[in-house]
């Protein structure tokens, strides 16, 4: 418990020196939100995995879709390597950064309300960015105080959410990108070296790959098929809204904004695609032995009285099983690493949606630089104060709400900003039409009792869908 106590410690102050170091560094709104457009390649690599993978994955995700895909779960892993890393820095990597130059924007609802000379859009695209990522910064908090809570005895988890807000709150307002992206290449290397230990202890506790393979074979044997038990649409459902929403998801199209030039995209795309592949690989892996090592007679925590499992609890308890006790401090650290680099991206995007796009652009119009760099670190820590809120409620599995809120962001903005991006052609009608369709779609199969997944992927599929015809149908 000590050595947890004193590494965590360390580990805290690093993050605070980086954040008075970015602090001192950060003269303008633009060194706060983009690191002043001249992040390197590795740097940007990192901070693009590490915000992609957050606890949501290695905790909520990695967990129920183990338990219920079997091995077929780390398909979504390697085609979140090879679509949503690979396939979006190869399209949009260089796009992206140019378009932000020439149009002189910073943030996802400037270039929609510059690309359609829409004001309204520029509205509508804030308002969305702020309500939904706010679910997803919730389900990263709950994630990592679980984790925390059943790692640290006597600390129950609504002392762990408090603690991670609070902690949250002071790393971003200190130095805002330029720290998150220096402290995101330590991250990047801690979960690296963590996820390669963890897979080694796993195989080993296991009986090697063979050894977990003959008994998830023996527990079901569509556990060890291409496609698990709940059968191909499901999967297709999740490999589609993870792998595809990136195309569109803001807190991932600011490392694009921020890089410095079109050779350190080329680099950062090769580095992010190989760590994109080694954690999504890792930690679906992981998350398909929770049948292998857990049962509800020898981990009654992980599941309720009735003997359904507990999926937000599953992986917890079943790295507490794998690792001894004395590299657990490994567990937390990967975690945290890659929670503090999501939580950043989120509260930075959500933050700027509304100081940026909607006071700055409707409310006060004349605000000045030093005006709008202030009210950003204010509107950080709204932002972080109601995402605590809603993970003290906790109202649903982590994969539900990470679902929902990466399949309204994808639903409404995949359209506008991909059909905008690369074909001129496309209308304002038209982006306006596939972003209240999509969203709609999505939200209301959500209500009618689809799955979010699913919701979230037919939503999106709706969004790519009517942008294009509708510029057809009315020029």
């Amino acid at each position: 418990m000590l050595i947890k106590i004193l590494v965590l410690s360390l580990y805290a102050l690093v993050i605070i020196v980086v954040g008075i170091i970015g602090l001192k560094k950060t003269r303008s709104f633009n060194d706060f939100f983009l690191g002043g457009g001249k992040v390197g390649a590795i740097m940007s690599a990192f901070s693009y995995g590490a915000t992609y993978f957050s606890a949501v994955v290695f905790i909520g995700f990695a967990g129920k879709v183990g338990w219920g895909f079997g091995y077929s779960g780390i398909w979504i892993g390697i085609f979140n390597a090879l679509i949503g890393t690979l396939l979006v820095w190869a399209l949009l990597g260089w796009k992206v950064k140019k378009m932000s130059v020439d149009l002189g924007v910073h943030t996802l609802s400037e270039y929609l309300e510059k690309r359609y000379d829409s004001p309204m859009m520029k509205m509508v695209a804030s308002i969305a960015i702020f309500i939904f990522l706010i679910p997803y910064s919730a389900a990263v908090f709950i994630g990592l105080s679980y984790l925390f809570a059943s790692s640290f005895e006597g600390l129950q988890y609504w002392h762990a959410v408090i603690f991670m807000g609070a902690f949250t709150a002071v790393y971003i307002v200190l130095g805002g990108y330029k720290s998150m992206a220096m402290m995101d290449t330590v991250f990047g290397i801690i979960m690296t070296t963590g996820v390669l230990i963890l897979f080694g202890y796993t195989i080993n506790a296991g009986g090697g790959f063979h050894g977990i393979t003959e008994t998830l074979n023996s527990i079901d044997p569509k556990l060890v098929d291409p496609v698990g038990p709940p059968g191909w649409w499901p999967l297709l459902s999740l490999i589609l809204l993870t792998s595809v929403a990136p195309f569109a998801m803001p807190q991932l199209m600011q490392k694009f904004y921020a890089i410095k030039d079109r050779k350190a995209i080329k680099t950062g795309m090769i580095a992010s695609t190989i760590f994109a592949l080694l954690i999504g690989g890792i930690a679906y892996f992981l998350g398909s032995t929770t049948r292998v090592f857990l049962n509800p007679d020898t981990s009654p925590l992980a599941f309720n009285a009735d003997g359904k499992p507990v999926f937000d609890a599953l992986m917890p308890e079943m790295l507490a099983r794998v690792i001894p006790e004395s590299l657990s401090i490994i567990i937390l650290l990967i975690i945290l690493a890659a929670s503090m680099s999501t939580l950043a991206a989120l509260v930075l995007i959500s933050s700027s949606s509304f100081t940026k796009d909607f006071w700055s652009g409707f409310i006060n119009k004349n605000m000045t630089d030093r005006s709008l760099t202030i009210m950003m670190r204010y509107s950080s820590l709204f932002f972080v104060l109601l995402s605590v809120i809603l993970a003290l409620i906790k109202p649903s599995t982590i994969v539900t709400i990470l679902a929902m809120s990466w399949g309204a962001i994808g639903s409404a903005f995949l359209g506008p900003f991909i059909w905008g991006l690369f074909w001129k052609k496309t209308t304002k009608l038209a982006a306006f039409s596939s972003m209240i369709l999509g969203l709609g779609v999505c939200i209301g199969l959500s209500v009618a009792g689809f799955g979010s997944p699913e919701a979230g992927t037919i939503g999106m599929g709706v969004s790519l869908a009517v942008a294009p015809i509708v510029s057809l149908v009315r020029k």
